[in-house]
């Protein structure tokens, strides 16, 4: 088990529907962490933006996307994590990737879709949560909109150390994603670490960024701030997060529950 991990938060803006721009701008940017971290998170749909054009801007899990992360994770020596809109059995999914230097790939389909902006309609909804583990360390990846369902999220008998939530989180409604970060490290007793875009977008939507990297007890470690394009990186302590759910083991007592299947 690794007691320590280091992990970077990549707060950049995107490319309207533009995949060769924005893979090219990220190759840059993460060539830049090489050897100074264990996981790079980008923001939600890193190669288009939160576009609903799913037919025409699809890929398989083998298309350029996945596989150009791949090599990128192989070459730079540390895990990526982001989402791309995925093509799978005639269905599209906002599906959020973890991929290791080793090639090992976890997937996670965006289970609540933003109806707001007609993702439900052009998107199929994820029906599994899933944690992994990489280097000691469990992980469990949600996104963007997945933030404001705690139930979703609910960290049974400490299923994950470190819930990531990669994003396109309008400037408009900034004030929920700093009240709701915390409130997730908080009920969850992890570490939260969210990754947000920043500029404007091809519907003239304005994203501020203010990624952050929340400790278990809700304390602010790390916060990109607004409007910059900018990476973070923090080590993270295991010894930390096991010592707190030693001393303060409220997840003894949580309520159990069954969640049952959307209609998506």
């Amino acid at each position: 088990m690794q007691e320590q991990l280091t992990i970077s938060m990549l707060q950049c803006s995107l490319e309207w529907e533009n995949k060769a721009v924005n893979m090219s701008r990220m190759k840059k940017r993460l060539k830049r962490l090489k050897g100074k971290t264990d996981v790079v998170v980008l923001p939600e749909m890193f190669t288009t933006g939160f576009t609903m054009s799913a037919s025409r801007l699809a890929e398989t899990v083998d298309g350029p996307t996945c596989s150009g992360i791949k090599s990128l994770a192989a070459e730079y020596g540390f895990a990526i994590a982001g989402s791309f809109i995925a093509e799978d059995a005639g269905r599209y999914y906002n599906r959020a990737f973890f991929i290791t230097p080793l090639g090992e790939c976890h997937f996670y389909d965006k289970r609540h879709l933003f109806r707001m902006a007609g993702e439900d309609s052009c998107f199929s909804a994820g029906e599994e949560r899933h944690a992994f583990t990489y280097k000691g360390w469990n992980i469990c990846l949600q996104v963007c909109y997945d933030l404001r369902f705690p139930v979703w999220s609910r960290n049974e008998e400490c299923r994950y150390d470190l819930l990531i939530f990669v994003a396109n989180w309008p400037e408009a409604r900034i004030r929920a994603w700093n009240v709701l970060l915390p409130a997730r490290a908080v009920e969850n007793i992890c570490y939260v670490c969210g990754v947000n875009r920043t500029g404007m977008d091809g519907k003239g939507i304005l994203y501020s960024g203010s990624s952050q990297l929340v400790g278990p007890k809700g304390n602010l470690l790390v916060n990109a701030g607004k409007r910059q394009d900018v990476a973070y990186t923090y080590t993270l302590k295991k010894e930390e997060l096991i010592r707190l759910r030693k001393k303060f083991p409220v997840w003894k007592d949580a309520d159990s529950f069954v969640i049952v299947g959307n209609n998506n």
